[in-house]
């Protein structure tokens, strides 16, 4: 257990040589142009690279430690979990440019230590489903493949009570299952899927000789399965107000307020545990993203003091009035929303 414990240490502390050389001459708020003039005057290769690493290293660790019985197992699989949704964040940056210094680098590391190894699509296709199609369009119906998705899973005007409960948890049903699985196979379907089969199995046999079938099992298996999936579902969930967006014209920030949310904005403890775990790496502030794409994660708090709030601020995600799940289910069982490739795309925005 010390072994996977400085692991998990280790790991963390690679992980801040990014943030410290990023945090370098951060103003507490600044408009777009001033924060991407210092992102680009920073930009490197090496740091992302001991990020990823670190990431890595900390699921080395948690494999370590899933063979010292059933809570360090359960342990383990939330934590690598964790460690698994933060490495598709970070690659999201790498998609939108700004992780690394080149466009081949951003392409190199998002695949070598997150595509390849999670089974996820190549990065070029990625780019093209989430910066040409979604983000333009986030909300359109018949245009936003998220919103596509979302309908897919159960979350479309008219739905039950039960159905919309299931939707909210759809990688945990067998369908979200064999959906999950459906989209590993298609990775594998691409050019060069030699190479991509090759590493989802270094990844399944590093596992077994680090921490044998517990590690197997609670630090490959059940995380990429079924616990990301989930935390990944409820970032999607979070970015937007799906279902009742408020069309608009004019500036990006003033088109994004309209259609995105921010959680937690009074809530600094959980507001912490989300950037933390489910929402990191600048997920938390989904709308400066949304309205400013060419922000690094590390400048997206100080830029959104710089801009207003979104029109939407739950105070919770599941539960209570104002939780994004209850917003979302007022507006699916209030408003009629055409379902995909039923509308024409606006042109407006």
């Amino acid at each position: 257990m010390p072994l996977s414990l400085l692991l998990i240490t280790v790991g963390i502390a690679l992980r801040q040589a990014d943030r410290i050389h990023f945090a370098r001459g951060c103003p507490s708020r600044g408009n777009a142009a001033a924060l991407i003039a210092l992102q680009r005057s920073r930009a490197t290769n090496w740091t992302p690279a001991l990020l990823l690493a670190g990431q890595w290293l900390q699921i080395a660790g948690w494999w370590l430690l899933a063979g010292h019985g059933p809570l360090a197992a359960a342990a383990a699989a939330g934590g690598v979990a964790v460690q698994f949704r933060h490495l598709q964040e970070i690659s999201h940056f790498a998609v939108h440019g700004v992780l690394a210094r080149t466009r081949w680098a951003n392409q190199l590391l998002a695949e070598i230590f997150v595509h390849h190894p999670l089974g996820l699509v190549p990065v070029p296709e990625r780019r093209r489903l989430h910066v040409r199609d979604h983000h333009p369009n986030a909300a359109r119906p018949g245009v936003d493949p998220n919103l596509a998705e979302l309908h897919q899973a159960g979350l479309r005007p008219g739905t039950s009570r039960a159905r919309f409960a299931r939707a909210v948890v759809y990688p945990l049903t067998w369908h979200g299952v064999r959906g999950t699985v459906a989209g590993i196979a298609a990775s594998l379907r691409h050019s060069g899927s030699w190479h991509r089969a090759a590493a989802i199995v270094a990844v399944l046999g590093a596992s077994y000789l680090t921490g044998g079938w517990p590690a197997l099992l609670c630090g490959v298996l059940i995380p990429r399965l079924l616990l990301y999936p989930q935390l990944a579902w409820l970032s999607l969930i979070n970015e937007h107000t799906w279902f009742d967006p408020e069309p608009r014209t004019g500036s990006p920030a003033w088109v994004e307020a309209g259609r995105c949310l921010r959680l937690y904005p009074h809530n600094r403890a959980l507001a912490a545990f989300a950037a933390t775990t489910w929402l990191p790496y600048g997920d938390l502030h989904h709308y400066a993203h949304s309205a400013h794409p060419a922000v690094r994660w590390n400048y997206l708090p100080a830029l959104e003091r710089h801009l207003h709030q979104p029109h939407f601020t739950p105070d919770g995600l599941l539960t209570g009035p104002r939780s994004v799940i209850a917003h979302h289910r007022r507006a699916l069982a209030l408003h009629t929303t055409a379902r995909p490739g039923t509308s024409k795309p606006a042109h407006s925005v």
